[in-house]
């Protein structure tokens, strides 16, 4: 982070030199790929159990910030050198001075990397060498695809497991005013089997029949769990068969190894390695192994269910599509589809 590898403080009491300040140099050099957030924190503490680091140090970091960099251990000693009329603010005092005036400059300047993982584009791996239509396709639906997944393991996993939440299960797959054909998909034919559809036909011949496979082993997938979970609802008395919940979980890891062979096959054709996300088999260490934050796709459907209801009933379900699919800029505070894709 910092681009020298020494400091020299004053030894005269003003500047109480300590043995925390001497270790600055070693804890800096560790910082280098944490979060600017937490170097700017760990600035504020500097400050404040040394006095001889100024203000003025402080608003230096500040301006570096935009510049992904913080002030070199040189600047910081001439800070102090320039400053030897400081009257020593106390460890408290200094302390929320200088917290305050990096948060400040965190806050109007931007924090940089905001992305966890490298954007990718119609550049990256191997994309430039498919055919146009393949690369409109994958772009187009590989952020849906991996929330689809992302629903797939933090939602309906937990909802097979519930007898209770069968109805919901049942709707998933459950087509709206079908009438001669005319009526909406399925949410599962919408965000799962439909960009699979898509996207095979786009492909070039020698990956396409492994993506059409892994399309018809997900559909039969959804077959069975509409099968174990038919006619089981929360408000039905009905006897439940004991089969009902082994029999909708084997279906959720049949579609669940249905979904990852698809997206390992778009990772390498893509060349893109590990770009869509597989799901990892169930167990206590699921989540870890996935990479994706749960609390942020809360946060994110939480939203855009809110934004999407401000259109009433009627525009409701359009809008959400419109904002899922990455048409629509969002304004109602709803994570950037990039930022939420590439975490």
């Amino acid at each position: 982070v910092c681009s020298t590898s020494t400091l020299f403080v004053r030894g005269d009491e003003r500047h109480r030199p300590s043995l925390f300040f001497g270790c600055q140099t070693h804890l800096l050099d560790t910082m280098k790929n944490t979060p600017i957030l937490l170097t700017s924190i760990f600035i504020g503490v500097v400050r404040a159990f040394s006095p001889a680091v100024t203000s003025s140090a402080c608003l230096s970091a500040v301006c570096s910030i935009g510049n992904t960099k913080l002030p070199s251990y040189s600047s910081l000693h001439a800070a102090a050198d320039n400053n030897n009329g400081d009257d020593g603010l106390t460890t408290r005092r200094a302390l929320f001075q200088c917290l305050a005036v990096v948060g400040v400059g965190v806050v109007l300047g931007g924090v940089p990397n905001a992305y966890a993982r490298e954007m990718t584009d119609i550049t990256s791996g191997e994309l430039p060498e498919l055919p146009p239509e393949a690369q409109r396709s994958y772009l187009q639906y590989r952020f849906g695809l991996q929330l689809a997944a992302d629903f797939y393991l933090f939602d309906l996993q937990t909802m097979v497991a519930d007898t209770d939440e069968y109805g919901s299960v049942a709707d998933l797959v459950a087509s709206k005013g079908a009438r001669g054909g005319q009526g909406q998909p399925s949410r599962i034919e919408r965000e799962f089997v439909n960009p699979m559809r898509i996207i095979g036909l786009s492909m070039p011949p020698e990956y396409a029949d492994e993506i059409r496979d892994s399309q018809f082993a997900f559909e039969r997938a959804m077959g069975k769990l509409t099968k174990a979970t038919a006619g089981i609802r929360r408000d039905l008395p009905v006897e439940i068969d004991k089969s009902a919940v082994p029999d909708a979980k084997a279906a959720w890891e049949e579609g669940r190894l249905a979904l990852n062979s698809f997206f390992v096959t778009l990772n390498t054709v893509t060349g893109l390695k590990d770009e869509l996300k597989v799901i990892p088999p169930s167990g206590s260490n699921q989540f870890q192994e996935y990479g994706r934050s749960i609390r942020r796709y809360n946060d994110f459907i939480k939203k855009t269910k809110l934004c999407q209801n401000r259109g009433g009933p009627a525009l409701s379900q359009a809008w959400g599509q419109l904002m899922v699919s990455g048409y629509l800029q969002d304004s109602c505070g709803v994570e950037p589809l990039e930022g939420y894709f590439f975490q």
